[in-house]
């Protein structure tokens, strides 16, 4: 074995190749730990070298390519960073530049610049000593290595390139990097990309960072638990320019915050975020603020919850030096989300909010929403405002009914008026959103009271797109959390097609898990499992081209 140089200390743990010539090292530029290790071995005779053009060598673990041109010698890896094609076949041309011919992909060998393709191949310096070919294969710093791996993985972030996501992401891990480098380093990319402020992809990276703790089994799935929620927000950002936020400061008052949210202030409700961040509490004054404008309303079909509640579960699991990152897309898409409860459909959400009745002891059972339309489903709420948990049994039991009755007729629909499109995501927002209205609830109780009201809207307006005939027993499962265990499993391999599908059935899922692993009795739990059952099972329907067409040009039409 050769004597190579590993974290300041000489080992014996690479072993050198039999075409290796007699294996003499050369080890310099030691002096000082931060610098570069310098591990030259001999590899190649330079006459051979020079009569074959080409050689491929094995040392350091790699397949490296020596090339002799125009009197130069050249030593790089010999595997295309692409996919592995062997680049010994690859063309030469101008004396240095190197064609990958499966796909095009070219690269500088004198500089390793990639000019066509992704990726830089590596090169290895070498030299000659006494007739022989000589290569330094010395690993790079471990601080380079990440650093490296960082800049090209926003080079793959800023393009959406998958692929590369995947493979800096691989690089990363074999640096030995926190395991929330990249992810932390796509939000940082991504923060201000986002016009309207948070996505669904900030929202699932939540729910993907929890997955990768509670579901290890193995590399591969922890980093698709990276790879997915970088992409998505590869993919939200792709194309988009810079909507910096405010840099004004303002004082941080938890009334006037609200208030500036509710206004459609971005720049202020940003600069009062700048100011409390700088708090060492930061991160905790804005908790309560942001739960009450995120509840203030019936509002963006529950995401300003939802968001709200992933944000902190994002915050805690990436460090609160992070916040800025979360916490501003946040205050913008709460700014910019649409108040549904203004609208003629849900005008009674206000009037039941101001006739909550606190004393009421008379909690509703399941069977009492069902066909209920949004106002008889405020109006009931309202009447057992005294018991806040026990409400929500039950109007998660009704969202979880109405889930696992969806008429799939529905979706396919092509004649219908645009507000009668109605899809899977409908009813799988009401159950994310009741993991969202528990948690910012229980941490706040002072919000039960709209976090139960705007459940009852979801159950009041999925009503009319039931199909009673569907029987529960066929869905139910022998096994929920056996079940359960297995769904969130079958995550990390599923073909989502567009990460916004991707990304709800994630979502959905951890939603179901975390309410029945807290809720293991709760009379609704085979309900929603055979809901979810029934929701897999099913197809999840993104674009009806025929519907499309027909709705707008009826619309065109009655333009005017």
């Amino acid at each position: 074995a050769s004597t190579v140089l590993r974290g300041g200390k000489i080992s014996n743990d690479l072993p050198l190749p039999d075409n290796q010539l007699d294996g003499k090292v050369f080890l310099n530029d030691l002096s000082h730990p931060q610098k570069a290790r310098v591990v030259f071995i001999k590899v190649a005779d330079v006459e051979t070298l020079k009569q074959k053009e080409r050689l491929v060598v094995k040392a350091a673990g790699r397949q490296i390519l020596l090339i002799h041109s125009d009197e130069k010698i050249y030593a790089l890896n010999n595997r295309c960073p692409h996919e592995g094609y062997p680049l010994k076949v690859g063309t030469l041309t101008d004396g240095c530049v190197l064609t990958c011919n499966w796909h095009n992909w070219k690269f500088r060998l004198d500089s390793g610049e990639t000019i066509v393709g992704g990726d830089k191949v590596r090169l290895y310096p070498t030299k000659i000593d006494n007739g022989h070919v000589l290569i330094d294969v010395a690993e790079l710093p471990q601080q380079e290595r990440v650093d490296e791996a960082i800049k090209n993985l926003r080079a793959a972030f800023l393009d959406y390139d998958y692929a590369r996501v995947a493979r800096e992401l691989a690089r990363l891990e074999k640096a030995g990097a926190d395991e929330n480098e990249g992810v932390a380093n796509a939000f940082r990319w991504a923060s201000e990309r986002y016009e309207y402020g948070m996505t669904h992809a900030q929202a699932a990276a939540a729910d993907w960072l929890w997955l990768r703790k509670q579901r290890r089994r193995g590399a591969s799935q922890r980093l698709v638990a990276s790879l997915e929620p970088i992409a998505h927000l590869s993919w939200d950002a792709l194309r988009h320019g810079l909507y910096p936020f405010a840099e004004t400061e303002y004082p941080f008052d938890t009334y006037d915050f609200v208030a500036a949210i509710e206004s459609e202030q971005d720049d202020v409700a940003v600069g009062m975020a700048r100011n409390a961040l700088k708090k060492p509490n930061g991160v905790d004054l804005l908790d309560k603020p942001l739960a009450h404008a995120a509840l203030a309303h019936y509002q963006g079909f529950g995401h300003a919850a939802i968001y709200t509640t992933k944000t902190y579960e994002l915050a805690n699991e990436l460090g609160h030096e992070m916040a800025q990152y979360l916490i501003f897309p946040l205050i913008r898409a709460l700014v910019y989300s649409r108040r549904e409860d203004l609208i003629p459909e849900f005008r009674y959400y206000h009037t039941a909010l101001q006739r909550w009745n606190p004393n009421g002891d008379q909690v509703p059972s399941i069977e009492e929403f069902q066909g209920l339309s949004i106002r008889e489903a405020l109006k009931l709420t309202t009447q057992s405002g005294s018991d806040f948990l026990g409400l929500y049994h039950t109007l998660l039991g009704a969202s979880a009914y109405n889930m696992l009755h969806f008429d799939l007729t529905k979706q396919d629909r092509v004649d219908g008026p645009i507000n009668e499109n109605v899809g899977w995501l409908d009813f799988t927002h009401s159950i994310t959103f009741a993991n969202a209205v528990r948690t910012l609830c229980t941490r706040h109780p002072e919000l039960w009271p709209q976090g139960l009201l705007q459940m009852a809207c979801f159950v009041g307006r999925n009503v009319n797109h039931l199909d009673a005939s569907i029987e529960e027993e066929r869905w139910r499962v022998e096994n929920p959390l056996e079940f359960l265990q297995g769904t969130l499993d079958s995550l990390f391999d599923l073909d989502y097609g567009e990460h916004i599908v991707g990304c709800h059935y994630v979502k959905t899922s951890v939603a179901v898990y975390h309410e029945v692993m807290t809720f293991p009795s709760a009379p609704w739990v085979p309900t929603l499992v055979a809901a979810l059952n029934r929701l897999i099972s099913s197809p999840l329907r993104r674009r009806n081209p025929t519907r499309t067409a027909r709705q707008m040009m009826r619309f065109v039409r009655n333009e005017g």
